[in-house]
C-alpha cells in the first residue's frame, strides 16, 4: 500500500498514480458517457470481487461502502448540525476526474481517500494491534508527575512569579486583598507571593486576561502570528481567562517536553476567531424558547438553567459563579453560551442573587415532578466554580428534591412510581485547571452531602473531570483527586479527541496515568464539526482507529468486569488497587470510556457508515443512534441522520505530520470508514429500582416538532 508520506498534491500526479494501479477503473470512466453509465460499470466491476465463501472477509467490507458511495451518489441529504440540504456527488466527481472532463473545483483530498478505497480493495489489510508498539507510543509522552516536568514548572512558576510581582507593585491601592506593604523587601514578597499561589482565589483574581499579558508570562515566546490572533479574538470581544497555575503547565522553551495538547486549549485558532460572534449552538437542544419543546422534545423552564437530551438526565446551570470557569477551553462545546456571555468570567455579576433561591426550588420542582429523571449534573461552566455555601445549598436542594420524589412514590401503585434520583455528579475540569479550589472545606461539602444522600437511596456520586493531557495530571492534582476520593466521590474523566491529544499513543498515556491515580475514564469525545473548530478537530476513523488498535490493550474481559466494578466502587486508595488490578490481569490501562460524538438534539453515538465525501474531501456519515440507552421519542420521528465532517482525512494527516508524526503509524487510518458505539461499563449504568417504575414521559412534546 503506498505510504502516506508520499500524499500527492498534484492532481495530474495522482492521476497517473491512479492509472498505473487502477487502468481499469481509467477505462471505464473513459468509456462512459455519462456519470450513471460509469457508476453502472463501477458496481458491476465492484460486485465482481465479491467473495462468495466469506461474507464478512475484509474484501467484502470495502466491497460494501463502495457500493454505498455508488448508491449515494447524485443524492441529496439533510446535514443535521447545519439544517442545510447537502448533495452527494462522490462518484461523479471521481468520474470526471478519471475521464479528464470539466468539473467544479474540487480538492485532491477527495480523490485521496477514493485512491485509498480502491488500493484496499486490491489489498484489503487490517492493521494487527501490536502492544509492544502501542507501549513505545505511550512512552513518548511525558506526565505532570515526572521529574524532568516538575523542574521545568517549577522554574515556570518562578518566572511567574516574579511577573506576578511586578503587577501587583503597580497596584497603589489596598482594595484588593492581594497587595504589598510599602516596606517589605523583595524577598518577603516572593514569600507572599509564594504562599498566596497555594491558594485558588489567588489563581483566579491574577488570572491572565490579555494577549501581552499570555506573552509576557510566557516569557515572550509566542510567535508574532499568534499574538496577531489573539489580538484579533480580544477585538472581537472573546474571553481570554488563563490562571497562573495552569500556565505554570506550559513549556515556553524550545527544550524538554511537547505541550501542544494543552497548549491547543488556551491558544484560539485563526477559524475560531473568525466566527466567533455567529457560533451556532452544536448541541440544537440547547437552544430553548420559553413554551415550546427544545430540538429533542423535552420542555425546560426558561432561564438557560436546565438542558435535556435524554429521558433519564439534565443538566443543571446555576445561577452562580458555577456559569465561570477556570480557563474557556478552545474547543468549548458551550463557546456558543460564551459568545452570547450567559456564561462569562465576571465574578461579581456572577455572585447569586436573592432571587437565586427562588428559582433553584422552581427548577428543583421540575426533576421532582418528572416522571423519568433519575440523574442530575451540576455544570456550567463549573460546579466547582461556585463558592462553598453556593454548593452547600444547591446540594441541599437536591437532597430535599430526591426526598420528596421519594415519598411522593409511597402514594403511587407499582407501575406508575416515578423514577427515583440514583445518580449525582458534578461536571468541573478545576482538578486539570486549578487543583488548589479542591479544599478541605469543599471536600467537606462533598462528604456531608454524600453521607446523607445515601440514606435515601442515591447510591452514584460522580465528579465528573475533563483531564486533556497526561501533563495536567500534577502532584497538585493527584492530592486534589484524594482527596475527594476520601469524601466516597468516584471520578470519571472525559477527554476531548483534538489533533494534538490524538496523536499514537497520548490517550492511551492518560488513561494509564489516570487510572494510576484512580480516576476513572468515561468519554472520549469528538470534536464538534462546525467550521470555528477546523484547526482541532480529529476525523472519527482516528477514533475508530484508536479504539481498535490502542484501547483494545485497555479492553477489560467480561469475566472479570464485575471484580474492576467492585474495586472502583469500594477499594481505597483506588489508584493503588486498580494498578494492583491492570498488572495482575496484564493491561496497560482500564478502556472504560467510549468513543462518540454528541449528536445534535439526539446524543452520543459512534455507530455510522460513510456515504460520501465532500468536494472538499470531507466524508459524510449516516448516524444511528446509540440503541443501548434510553432516548427521547424524537428519535422516531427522525430520518437519516447525516453529519458532514469537518476536514479530510488527508488534511488531518497533513497537521500530524507538521507536528512530527511518523504518518507510516496512521496507514490503517483509511480503512476505518463504519463504526459501531460501544457499550456503557457497568459502571456507568443506573441500579434497578426495588418496584416498577412508569414508562410514562412527562415534559415532552413531540407532536408538533418538525424532525
Amino acid at each position: 500500500m503506498l505510504k502516506i508520506n508520499s500524499l500527492i498534491s498534484d492532481f495530474t500526479r495522482l492521476r497517473k498514480k491512479i492509472e498505473q494501479n487502477f487502468p481499469e477503473l481509467v477505462s471505464l470512466a473513459k468509456e462512459s458517457e455519462t456519470s450513471e453509465l460509469f457508476k453502472d460499470a463501477l458496481r458491476f466491476y465492484v460486485s465482481s470481487k465479491l467473495d462468495p465463501v466469506s461474507e464478512n472477509s475484509g474484501r467484502n467490507k470495502v466491497i460494501k461502502r463502495i457500493l454505498l458511495l455508488i448508491n449515494y451518489d447524485n443524492t441529496t441529504v439533510d446535514e443535521l448540525s447545519t439544517g442545510e440540504q447537502m448533495p452527494v456527488s462522490t462518484i461523479t466527481y471521481f468520474w470526471q476526474f478519471l475521464s479528464c472532463r470539466p468539473m467544479e473545483p474540487v480538492s485532491i483530498d477527495l480523490f485521496i481517500d477514493l485512491y485509498y478505497q480502491f488500493k484496499l480493495l486490491d489489498n484489503p489489510v487490517v492493521a494487527e494491534p501490536d502492544r509492544n508498539l502501542v507501549r513505545r507510543q505511550m512512552n513518548r509522552w511525558p506526565t505532570g508527575l515526572d521529574e524532568e516536568v516538575i523542574a521545568i514548572r517549577q522554574a515556570n512558576k518562578d518566572r511567574i512569579i516574579k511577573g506576578l510581582i511586578k503587577r501587583i507593585e503597580r497596584r497603589h491601592a489596598a482594595s484588593s486583598r492581594y497587595y504589598f506593604d510599602e516596606a517589605l523587601t523583595y524577598e518577603e514578597k516572593y514569600a507572599l507571593v509564594s504562599e498566596w499561589w497555594n491558594t485558588s482565589r489567588f489563581h483566579l483574581s491574577m488570572a491572565i486576561k490579555s494577549p501581552t499579558e499570555l506573552n509576557y508570562f510566557l516569557d515572550n515566546s509566542l510567535s508574532g502570528e499568534t499574538l496577531k490572533m489573539l489580538m484579533r479574538a480580544k477585538k472581537k470581544g472573546m474571553p481570554f481567562f488563563v490562571t497562573p497555575y495552569y500556565l505554570s503547565l506550559l513549556n515556553p522553551g524550545k527544550e524538554g517536553y511537547d505541550d501542544a495538547t494543552i497548549r491547543s486549549y488556551i491558544l484560539y485558532s485563526d477559524e475560531l476567531v473568525d466566527t466567533y460572534g455567529e457560533i451556532k449552538a452544536w448541541e440544537k437542544e440547547d437552544v430553548v424558547v420559553g413554551g415550546e419543546p427544545n430540538a429533542a422534545g423535552w420542555l425546560v423552564p426558561e432561564g438557560h438553567n436546565i438542558h435535556r437530551r435524554y429521558p433519564e438526565v439534565a443538566i443543571l446551570i446555576p445561577d452562580s459563579m458555577g456559569r465561570a470557569c477556570g480557563g474557556l477551553c478552545a474547543s468549548c462545546q458551550r463557546m456558543y453560551d460564551f459568545q452570547s456571555e450567559r456564561l462569562n468570567f465576571d465574578f461579581e455579576a456572577l455572585k447569586p442573587k436573592e432571587t437565586w433561591d427562588k428559582k433553584l426550588r422552581r427548577l428543583m420542582q421540575y426533576f421532582e415532578d418528572d416522571a423519568q429523571l433519575r440523574d442530575i449534573l451540576i455544570t456550567g461552566g463549573d460546579a466547582f466554580m461556585s463558592q462553598n455555601a453556593t454548593l452547600r445549598k444547591i446540594l441541599e436542594a437536591v437532597y430535599k428534591m430526591a426526598l420528596r420524589k421519594k415519598k411522593a412514590n409511597e402514594f403511587r401503585p407499582d407501575g406508575e412510581k416515578y423514577a427515583e434520583l440514583q445518580r449525582v455528579r458534578l461536571g468541573s475540569r478545576l482538578l486539570a485547571y486549578l487543583p488548589l479550589r479542591i479544599t478541605d472545606d469543599l471536600v467537606e461539602v462533598l462528604r456531608e452531602f454524600k453521607e446523607k444522600a445515601s440514606l435515601i437511596g442515591i447510591s452514584q456520586f460522580y465528579v465528573q473531570t475533563h483531564f486533556q493531557s497526561p501533563l495536567e495530571v500534577t502532584p497538585e492534582a493527584e492530592k486534589a483527586i484524594r482527596k475527594i476520593q476520601d469524601a466516597g466521590w468516584t471520578i470519571t474523566n472525559q477527554l476531548v479527541y483534538n489533533v494534538a491529544a490524538s496523536r499514537r499513543g497520548h490517550t492511551a498515556k492518560l488513561r494509564q496515568m489516570l487510572n494510576s491515580v484512580g480516576v476513572v475514564c468515561y468519554y472520549t469525545f469528538s470534536v464538534k464539526g462546525f467550521r470555528e473548530n477546523y484547526a482541532i478537530f480529529t476525523p472519527n476513523s482516528r477514533s475508530l482507529q484508536e479504539e481498535k488498535e490502542e484501547k483494545v490493550f485497555g479492553l477489560i474481559p467480561k469475566e472479570i468486569r464485575g471484580e474492576l466494578d467492585t474495586i472502583i466502587k469500594s477499594k481505597r486508595p483506588l489508584g493503588k488497587y486498580l494498578s494492583r488490578f491492570l498488572k495482575e490481569h496484564k493491561l496497560l490501562f482500564a478502556g472504560t470510556d467510549r468513543s462518540v460524538l454528541n449528536l445534535p438534539g439526539i446524543g452520543k453515538s459512534m455507530t455510522f457508515v460513510t456515504v460520501g465525501i465532500t468536494a472538499e474531501g470531507k466524508r459524510i456519515l449516516r448516524f444511528d443512534h446509540d440503541a443501548s440507552r434510553k432516548h427521547s421519542p424524537i428519535i422516531n420521528k427522525l430520518g437519516q441522520v447525516y453529519i458532514v465532517e469537518n476536514k479530510s482525512i488527508a488534511a488531518y494527516l497533513r497537521q500530524l505530520k507538521e507536528m512530527g508524526e511518523d504518518m507510516n503509524e496512521y496507514t490503517s487510518i483509511w480503512n476505518y470508514c463504519e463504526g459501531k458505539t460501544e457499550r456503557h461499563f457497568s459502571l456507568y449504568e443506573y441500579p434497578d429500582y426495588p418496584f416498577t417504575a412508569t414508562e410514562k414521559m412527562t415534559n415532552l412534546d413531540i407532536e408538533d416538532k418538525d424532525c
